[in-house]
Protein backbone atom coordinates (compact mmCIF):
# COMPACT_ATOMS: atom_id res chain seq x y z
CA UNK A 1 0.00 0.00 0.00
CA UNK A 2 1.48 3.16 -0.96
CA UNK A 3 1.37 5.31 2.37
CA UNK A 4 1.60 8.85 0.58
CA UNK A 5 -1.70 7.81 -0.81
CA UNK A 6 -2.65 6.57 2.75
CA UNK A 7 -2.02 9.82 4.31
CA UNK A 8 -4.08 11.76 1.34
CA UNK A 9 -6.91 9.98 1.93
CA UNK A 10 -6.76 10.49 5.56
CA UNK A 11 -6.36 13.82 5.32
CA UNK A 12 -9.07 16.41 7.10
CA UNK A 13 -9.63 17.73 3.60
CA UNK A 14 -10.85 14.59 2.14
CA UNK A 15 -12.62 13.24 5.02
CA UNK A 16 -14.71 15.94 5.35
CA UNK A 17 -15.66 15.30 1.90
CA UNK A 18 -16.06 12.14 2.67
CA UNK A 19 -18.45 12.49 5.18
CA UNK A 20 -20.42 15.15 3.10
CA UNK A 21 -21.22 12.11 0.73
CA UNK A 22 -22.37 10.20 3.90
CA UNK A 23 -25.44 12.69 3.93
CA UNK A 24 -26.75 12.41 0.42
CA UNK A 25 -27.92 9.17 0.67
CA UNK A 26 -31.76 10.00 0.89
CA UNK A 27 -31.60 12.82 -1.78
CA UNK A 28 -29.97 9.90 -4.31
CA UNK A 29 -32.82 7.04 -3.61
CA UNK A 30 -35.09 9.69 -3.89
CA UNK A 31 -33.87 10.90 -7.27
CA UNK A 32 -33.22 7.37 -8.95
CA UNK A 33 -36.61 6.46 -8.23
CA UNK A 34 -37.70 9.80 -9.80
CA UNK A 35 -35.61 9.50 -12.90
CA UNK A 36 -36.38 5.86 -13.24
CA UNK A 37 -40.25 6.81 -13.62
CA UNK A 38 -39.06 8.76 -17.32
CA UNK A 39 -38.92 6.08 -20.26
CA UNK A 40 -36.08 7.02 -21.82
CA UNK A 41 -35.60 3.90 -24.28
CA UNK A 42 -32.87 4.30 -26.97
CA UNK A 43 -36.42 4.94 -29.72
CA UNK A 44 -37.99 7.26 -27.49
CA UNK A 45 -36.88 10.76 -28.41
CA UNK A 46 -39.13 12.69 -26.04
CA UNK A 47 -38.45 10.52 -23.34
CA UNK A 48 -34.83 10.91 -23.94
CA UNK A 49 -35.73 14.88 -24.67
CA UNK A 50 -37.26 15.07 -21.09
CA UNK A 51 -34.49 12.89 -19.19
CA UNK A 52 -32.05 15.47 -20.70
CA UNK A 53 -33.36 18.65 -19.17
CA UNK A 54 -33.73 16.78 -15.99
CA UNK A 55 -30.44 15.65 -15.75
CA UNK A 56 -29.32 19.03 -16.91
CA UNK A 57 -31.03 20.75 -14.20
CA UNK A 58 -29.93 18.56 -11.23
CA UNK A 59 -26.35 19.51 -12.40
CA UNK A 60 -26.58 23.28 -12.23
CA UNK A 61 -25.17 23.52 -8.80
CA UNK A 62 -21.75 22.01 -10.35
CA UNK A 63 -21.44 25.57 -12.05
CA UNK A 64 -20.36 23.77 -15.37
CA UNK A 65 -20.91 25.05 -18.98
CA UNK A 66 -23.47 23.03 -20.37
CA UNK A 67 -24.21 22.45 -23.77
CA UNK A 68 -25.69 19.89 -26.21
CA UNK A 69 -24.08 18.20 -29.14
CA UNK A 70 -26.05 17.32 -32.16
CA UNK A 71 -25.65 13.68 -33.71
CA UNK A 72 -25.86 12.39 -36.83
CA UNK A 73 -29.12 10.09 -38.16
CA UNK A 74 -28.63 6.33 -37.18
CA UNK A 75 -29.10 4.57 -40.05
CA UNK A 76 -31.63 1.16 -39.13
CA UNK A 77 -33.37 -1.25 -40.92
CA UNK A 78 -36.99 -1.55 -41.28
CA UNK A 79 -39.24 -5.09 -41.85
CA UNK A 80 -39.33 -4.21 -45.01
CA UNK A 81 -35.37 -4.80 -45.62
CA UNK A 82 -35.24 -0.68 -46.05
CA UNK A 83 -32.43 1.09 -44.43
CA UNK A 84 -33.73 4.34 -43.49
CA UNK A 85 -32.59 7.03 -41.13
CA UNK A 86 -33.58 7.41 -37.51
CA UNK A 87 -33.31 10.49 -35.51
CA UNK A 88 -31.12 10.74 -32.07
CA UNK A 89 -31.43 13.01 -29.53
CA UNK A 90 -28.34 15.06 -28.64
CA UNK A 91 -25.51 14.61 -26.02
CA UNK A 92 -25.64 16.22 -23.06
CA UNK A 93 -22.03 17.73 -22.50
CA UNK A 94 -21.08 20.05 -19.24
CA UNK A 95 -17.55 21.25 -18.95
CA UNK A 96 -15.68 22.64 -16.78
CA UNK A 97 -12.11 24.70 -16.61
CA UNK A 98 -11.29 22.48 -19.81
CA UNK A 99 -7.76 24.17 -19.64
CA UNK A 100 -6.72 22.44 -17.03
CA UNK A 101 -3.34 20.93 -17.30
CA UNK A 102 -5.26 17.51 -16.02
CA UNK A 103 -8.30 17.14 -17.56
CA UNK A 104 -10.98 13.94 -16.72
CA UNK A 105 -13.56 12.47 -19.34
CA UNK A 106 -16.75 11.17 -17.77
CA UNK A 107 -19.08 9.47 -19.66
CA UNK A 108 -22.50 7.47 -19.39
CA UNK A 109 -25.86 7.17 -21.29
CA UNK A 110 -29.11 8.34 -20.80
CA UNK A 111 -31.14 5.92 -22.86
CA UNK A 112 -32.41 1.86 -21.66
CA UNK A 113 -32.87 -1.07 -23.40
CA UNK A 114 -36.96 -0.75 -22.19
CA UNK A 115 -39.16 0.76 -25.18
CA UNK A 116 -41.95 3.37 -24.76
CA UNK A 117 -44.40 0.37 -25.60
CA UNK A 118 -42.72 -2.13 -22.47
CA UNK A 119 -44.96 -2.95 -19.38
CA UNK A 120 -41.63 -1.98 -17.25
CA UNK A 121 -41.92 1.47 -16.62
CA UNK A 122 -42.00 2.17 -12.85
CA UNK A 123 -39.74 1.11 -9.57
CA UNK A 124 -40.41 -1.54 -6.85
CA UNK A 125 -39.37 -1.65 -3.81
CA UNK A 126 -37.84 -6.11 -3.80
CA UNK A 127 -36.71 -5.16 0.14
CA UNK A 128 -34.92 -2.43 2.42
CA UNK A 129 -32.02 -2.42 -0.06
CA UNK A 130 -32.98 -3.63 -3.46
CA UNK A 131 -35.03 -1.33 -5.49
CA UNK A 132 -36.44 -2.45 -9.01
CA UNK A 133 -36.68 -0.40 -11.68
CA UNK A 134 -36.16 0.40 -15.62
CA UNK A 135 -32.31 1.79 -15.51
CA UNK A 136 -31.94 2.29 -11.77
CA UNK A 137 -28.42 0.15 -12.18
CA UNK A 138 -27.96 1.04 -16.38
CA UNK A 139 -27.17 3.53 -16.04
CA UNK A 140 -29.70 6.12 -14.49
CA UNK A 141 -28.18 5.30 -10.61
CA UNK A 142 -24.47 5.67 -12.70
CA UNK A 143 -25.00 8.99 -13.32
CA UNK A 144 -26.41 9.70 -10.07
CA UNK A 145 -22.97 8.29 -8.98
CA UNK A 146 -20.72 10.86 -11.14
CA UNK A 147 -22.89 13.60 -10.34
CA UNK A 148 -22.57 13.23 -6.42
CA UNK A 149 -18.57 12.70 -7.17
CA UNK A 150 -17.86 16.15 -8.77
CA UNK A 151 -20.70 18.00 -6.48
CA UNK A 152 -18.37 16.50 -3.67
CA UNK A 153 -15.15 16.85 -5.80
CA UNK A 154 -16.50 20.94 -6.04
CA UNK A 155 -16.88 21.22 -2.59
CA UNK A 156 -12.92 20.40 -1.77
CA UNK A 157 -9.80 22.16 -1.90
CA UNK A 158 -8.77 20.00 -5.06
CA UNK A 159 -11.51 21.12 -7.37
CA UNK A 160 -9.01 24.12 -8.94
CA UNK A 161 -6.35 21.46 -9.84
CA UNK A 162 -8.46 19.69 -12.85
CA UNK A 163 -10.67 20.17 -15.48
CA UNK A 164 -13.44 17.97 -16.20
CA UNK A 165 -15.88 17.04 -18.87
CA UNK A 166 -19.10 15.15 -18.85
CA UNK A 167 -20.69 13.03 -22.16
CA UNK A 168 -24.02 11.71 -21.61
CA UNK A 169 -25.57 10.18 -24.63
CA UNK A 170 -28.97 8.84 -26.01
CA UNK A 171 -27.37 5.76 -28.14
CA UNK A 172 -25.45 3.66 -26.12
CA UNK A 173 -27.50 0.32 -25.40
CA UNK A 174 -27.68 0.28 -29.38
CA UNK A 175 -24.23 0.40 -30.19
CA UNK A 176 -23.07 4.23 -29.90
CA UNK A 177 -23.25 4.15 -33.26
CA UNK A 178 -24.29 8.32 -32.95
CA UNK A 179 -22.05 9.35 -30.74
CA UNK A 180 -18.69 7.13 -31.28
CA UNK A 181 -17.20 9.72 -33.05
CA UNK A 182 -17.91 12.68 -30.40
CA UNK A 183 -16.34 10.14 -28.00
CA UNK A 184 -13.26 9.25 -29.93
CA UNK A 185 -12.65 12.82 -30.20
CA UNK A 186 -13.11 13.75 -26.97
CA UNK A 187 -11.17 11.37 -25.52
CA UNK A 188 -8.44 12.39 -27.57
CA UNK A 189 -8.78 15.80 -25.67
CA UNK A 190 -8.52 13.87 -21.95
CA UNK A 191 -6.16 12.15 -19.69
CA UNK A 192 -7.83 9.66 -18.17
CA UNK A 193 -11.83 8.49 -18.49
CA UNK A 194 -14.17 7.38 -15.71
CA UNK A 195 -17.30 5.46 -17.21
CA UNK A 196 -20.58 4.79 -15.06
CA UNK A 197 -21.89 1.58 -16.06
CA UNK A 198 -23.15 -0.52 -12.82
CA UNK A 199 -20.46 -2.94 -11.22
CA UNK A 200 -21.53 -6.70 -11.09
CA UNK A 201 -23.91 -7.23 -7.92
CA UNK A 202 -21.04 -8.72 -5.91
CA UNK A 203 -18.89 -5.47 -6.64
CA UNK A 204 -16.92 -7.00 -8.93
CA UNK A 205 -15.65 -3.99 -11.79
CA UNK A 206 -14.89 -4.66 -15.47
CA UNK A 207 -11.62 -5.25 -17.18
CA UNK A 208 -10.95 -6.07 -20.07
CA UNK A 209 -13.66 -6.62 -22.50
CA UNK A 210 -14.96 -7.94 -25.60
CA UNK A 211 -15.33 -6.05 -28.90
CA UNK A 212 -18.79 -5.95 -30.49
CA UNK A 213 -20.37 -5.14 -34.18
CA UNK A 214 -24.39 -5.53 -34.74
CA UNK A 215 -25.35 -6.49 -38.00
CA UNK A 216 -28.57 -6.80 -40.17
CA UNK A 217 -28.11 -9.12 -42.96
CA UNK A 218 -31.27 -8.75 -45.72
CA UNK A 219 -32.31 -11.39 -48.48
CA UNK A 220 -34.04 -10.59 -51.40
CA UNK A 221 -35.92 -13.20 -53.22
CA UNK A 222 -38.92 -14.11 -55.53
CA UNK A 223 -42.42 -14.31 -54.61
CA UNK A 224 -44.43 -16.98 -55.75
CA UNK A 225 -47.17 -19.27 -55.29
CA UNK A 226 -46.04 -22.09 -53.20
CA UNK A 227 -47.98 -24.75 -55.09
CA UNK A 228 -49.03 -23.57 -58.68
CA UNK A 229 -45.52 -21.74 -59.48
CA UNK A 230 -42.88 -23.01 -56.62
CA UNK A 231 -40.15 -23.26 -59.20
CA UNK A 232 -40.74 -20.05 -60.29
CA UNK A 233 -39.74 -18.65 -56.88
CA UNK A 234 -36.75 -17.79 -54.93
CA UNK A 235 -36.89 -18.83 -51.71
CA UNK A 236 -35.39 -15.63 -49.33
CA UNK A 237 -35.92 -17.52 -45.98
CA UNK A 238 -34.01 -20.35 -47.34
CA UNK A 239 -31.43 -18.66 -48.64
CA UNK A 240 -31.12 -16.74 -45.52
CA UNK A 241 -30.83 -19.82 -43.44
CA UNK A 242 -27.88 -21.26 -45.37
CA UNK A 243 -26.52 -17.36 -43.76
CA UNK A 244 -27.34 -18.38 -40.57
CA UNK A 245 -26.11 -21.26 -40.31
CA UNK A 246 -22.71 -20.21 -41.90
CA UNK A 247 -22.56 -17.65 -39.52
CA UNK A 248 -23.15 -19.96 -36.51
CA UNK A 249 -20.12 -21.92 -37.46
CA UNK A 250 -17.92 -19.11 -36.96
CA UNK A 251 -18.35 -19.14 -33.30
CA UNK A 252 -14.87 -20.59 -31.48
CA UNK A 253 -12.92 -20.12 -35.39
CA UNK A 254 -11.21 -18.01 -33.26
CA UNK A 255 -10.64 -17.97 -29.75
CA UNK A 256 -13.19 -15.98 -27.61
CA UNK A 257 -15.29 -14.69 -30.94
CA UNK A 258 -18.74 -15.38 -31.02
CA UNK A 259 -21.72 -14.58 -33.49
CA UNK A 260 -25.50 -14.70 -32.49
CA UNK A 261 -28.02 -14.76 -35.33
CA UNK A 262 -30.72 -13.39 -32.89
CA UNK A 263 -33.50 -11.77 -34.42
CA UNK A 264 -34.96 -13.33 -37.49
CA UNK A 265 -38.25 -11.80 -39.93
CA UNK A 266 -39.25 -13.54 -43.14
CA UNK A 267 -41.96 -15.21 -44.97
CA UNK A 268 -46.20 -13.80 -45.08
CA UNK A 269 -47.97 -17.29 -45.38
CA UNK A 270 -46.83 -20.67 -45.53
CA UNK A 271 -48.79 -21.12 -49.00
CA UNK A 272 -45.97 -18.19 -50.51
CA UNK A 273 -42.43 -18.21 -51.37
CA UNK A 274 -40.77 -15.72 -49.23
CA UNK A 275 -39.56 -12.88 -51.06
CA UNK A 276 -38.15 -11.35 -48.46
CA UNK A 277 -36.02 -12.91 -45.18
CA UNK A 278 -33.66 -10.83 -42.38
CA UNK A 279 -31.65 -11.60 -39.66
CA UNK A 280 -29.87 -9.17 -36.88
CA UNK A 281 -27.10 -10.89 -35.55
CA UNK A 282 -24.31 -9.57 -33.04
CA UNK A 283 -20.37 -10.47 -33.10
CA UNK A 284 -17.75 -10.39 -30.15
CA UNK A 285 -14.07 -11.08 -29.92
CA UNK A 286 -11.10 -10.72 -27.42
CA UNK A 287 -8.32 -9.12 -30.07
CA UNK A 288 -8.03 -6.56 -32.12
CA UNK A 289 -6.99 -8.57 -34.87
CA UNK A 290 -9.86 -10.69 -35.24
CA UNK A 291 -11.91 -8.15 -36.85
CA UNK A 292 -9.91 -8.15 -40.03
CA UNK A 293 -10.21 -12.25 -40.06
CA UNK A 294 -14.21 -11.83 -39.28
CA UNK A 295 -15.02 -9.31 -41.85
CA UNK A 296 -13.23 -10.94 -44.35
CA UNK A 297 -15.32 -14.44 -43.73
CA UNK A 298 -18.39 -12.49 -43.81
CA UNK A 299 -18.20 -10.81 -46.84
CA UNK A 300 -16.79 -13.92 -48.35
CA UNK A 301 -20.31 -15.46 -47.01
CA UNK A 302 -22.12 -12.56 -48.71
CA UNK A 303 -20.58 -12.74 -52.21
CA UNK A 304 -20.96 -16.80 -52.25
CA UNK A 305 -24.93 -16.03 -51.61
CA UNK A 306 -25.16 -12.99 -54.28
CA UNK A 307 -24.22 -16.08 -56.61
CA UNK A 308 -27.45 -17.62 -56.32
CA UNK A 309 -29.81 -17.37 -58.95
CA UNK A 310 -32.48 -14.80 -58.39
CA UNK A 311 -31.31 -13.92 -54.69
CA UNK A 312 -29.47 -10.91 -53.53
CA UNK A 313 -28.08 -10.38 -49.77
CA UNK A 314 -27.28 -6.82 -48.27
CA UNK A 315 -25.78 -6.27 -45.21
CA UNK A 316 -25.90 -3.64 -43.31
CA UNK A 317 -24.15 -2.39 -39.91
CA UNK A 318 -20.77 -2.93 -38.73
CA UNK A 319 -18.59 -3.57 -35.18
CA UNK A 320 -18.76 -0.55 -33.71
CA UNK A 321 -17.04 -0.87 -30.33
CA UNK A 322 -13.61 -2.65 -30.45
CA UNK A 323 -11.87 -4.82 -27.95
CA UNK A 324 -10.59 -3.53 -24.63
CA UNK A 325 -7.80 -4.27 -24.51
CA UNK A 326 -5.54 -3.88 -21.13
CA UNK A 327 -2.52 -1.33 -21.37
CA UNK A 328 0.41 -1.12 -18.80
CA UNK A 329 -1.30 2.24 -18.07
CA UNK A 330 -4.42 0.83 -17.87
CA UNK A 331 -3.72 -1.71 -15.26
CA UNK A 332 -1.73 0.71 -13.26
CA UNK A 333 -5.05 2.75 -13.00
CA UNK A 334 -6.97 -0.21 -11.59
CA UNK A 335 -4.23 -0.68 -9.62
CA UNK A 336 -4.85 2.85 -7.68
CA UNK A 337 -8.61 2.82 -8.11
CA UNK A 338 -8.17 -0.52 -5.83
CA UNK A 339 -6.10 1.12 -3.35
CA UNK A 340 -8.31 3.91 -3.63
CA UNK A 341 -11.06 1.26 -2.66
CA UNK A 342 -8.98 -0.30 0.36
CA UNK A 343 -8.29 2.76 1.95
CA UNK A 344 -12.29 3.01 1.93
CA UNK A 345 -12.74 -0.47 3.08
CA UNK A 346 -14.19 -1.43 -0.34
CA UNK A 347 -12.77 -4.42 -1.96
CA UNK A 348 -12.01 -4.04 -5.06
CA UNK A 349 -11.79 -6.70 -8.20
CA UNK A 350 -11.79 -7.08 -11.76
CA UNK A 351 -12.53 -9.49 -14.03
CA UNK A 352 -12.55 -10.06 -17.84
CA UNK A 353 -16.13 -9.84 -19.72
CA UNK A 354 -17.64 -10.61 -23.10
CA UNK A 355 -20.46 -6.91 -22.34
CA UNK A 356 -18.87 -3.51 -23.99
CA UNK A 357 -19.61 -0.43 -23.46
CA UNK A 358 -17.96 3.45 -24.01
CA UNK A 359 -15.11 2.15 -22.05
CA UNK A 360 -14.20 0.03 -25.47
CA UNK A 361 -14.93 3.40 -27.32
CA UNK A 362 -12.22 5.55 -25.13
CA UNK A 363 -9.74 3.06 -24.91
CA UNK A 364 -9.90 2.81 -28.55
CA UNK A 365 -8.90 6.18 -29.01
CA UNK A 366 -6.17 5.55 -26.51
CA UNK A 367 -7.10 6.91 -23.38
CA UNK A 368 -7.29 4.64 -19.78
CA UNK A 369 -10.39 4.17 -18.65
CA UNK A 370 -11.91 2.02 -15.98
CA UNK A 371 -16.00 1.52 -16.86
CA UNK A 372 -17.93 0.07 -14.07
CA UNK A 373 -17.93 3.10 -11.50
CA UNK A 374 -21.87 3.32 -10.89
CA UNK A 375 -23.92 1.68 -8.61
CA UNK A 376 -23.50 -2.37 -7.26
CA UNK A 377 -26.75 -3.86 -9.47
CA UNK A 378 -28.41 -6.88 -11.27
CA UNK A 379 -30.39 -8.42 -13.89
CA UNK A 380 -29.99 -5.33 -16.39
CA UNK A 381 -31.33 -5.30 -19.21
CA UNK A 382 -34.51 -7.34 -17.86
CA UNK A 383 -37.53 -6.49 -15.67
CA UNK A 384 -35.65 -7.90 -12.46
CA UNK A 385 -33.33 -4.67 -13.23
CA UNK A 386 -32.02 -3.63 -9.66
CA UNK A 387 -30.11 -1.15 -7.56
CA UNK A 388 -28.43 -1.93 -4.31
CA UNK A 389 -29.14 1.41 -2.47
CA UNK A 390 -26.76 0.92 -0.03
CA UNK A 391 -23.95 0.93 -2.36
CA UNK A 392 -25.06 4.73 -3.60
CA UNK A 393 -22.56 6.28 -0.79
CA UNK A 394 -19.48 3.91 -0.65
CA UNK A 395 -19.55 4.09 -5.09
CA UNK A 396 -19.93 8.05 -4.68
CA UNK A 397 -16.53 8.04 -2.03
CA UNK A 398 -14.89 5.51 -4.55
CA UNK A 399 -15.32 7.98 -7.54
CA UNK A 400 -14.64 10.89 -5.05
CA UNK A 401 -11.43 9.73 -3.92
CA UNK A 402 -10.62 8.48 -7.17
CA UNK A 403 -10.84 12.33 -8.24
CA UNK A 404 -9.37 13.79 -5.65
CA UNK A 405 -6.16 11.25 -6.05
CA UNK A 406 -6.29 12.41 -9.57
CA UNK A 407 -6.08 15.95 -8.71
CA UNK A 408 -2.93 15.67 -6.12
CA UNK A 409 -1.05 13.84 -8.86
CA UNK A 410 -1.14 9.96 -7.94
CA UNK A 411 -2.90 9.33 -11.41
CA UNK A 412 0.03 10.93 -13.24
CA UNK A 413 1.94 7.73 -14.53
CA UNK A 414 -1.42 6.64 -16.16
CA UNK A 415 -1.53 9.80 -18.13
CA UNK A 416 -1.60 9.40 -21.59
CA UNK A 417 1.48 8.98 -23.22
CA UNK A 418 2.06 11.32 -26.13
CA UNK A 419 0.16 13.83 -25.12
CA UNK A 420 -3.16 15.50 -25.49
CA UNK A 421 -4.09 16.50 -29.07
Amino acid sequence: MDTTLTSFIKSEDCTNTLDWISKQHDLMVQTVQEWSLINSGSRNLSGLEKMTQIVADFARPLGADIDYISLEDTEVVNDRGEAIGFQNAPILRLRKRPKANRRLLLTGHLDTVFPVESDFQSPTWLNDSLLNGPGVADMKGGIIVMLMALMALEKSPFAERIGWEILLSPDEETGSLASAPVLMQRAKAADMGLTYEPAMPDGTMAGERKGSGNFTCVVFGKEAHAGRAFYEGRNAVVALGDLIGKLAALSGQREGLTVNPAVIQGGTAANVVPDLAQCKFNVRLERVEDQQWFETALENMIDTANKQDGITVKLYGGINRPPKVITAENQLMMDLIAACGAELGQSIQYIPTGGCCEGNNLAAAGLPNVDTLGVIGGYIHSDQEYVDVTSFVPRVQLSACIMMAFAEGYFNDVLRKGGKS
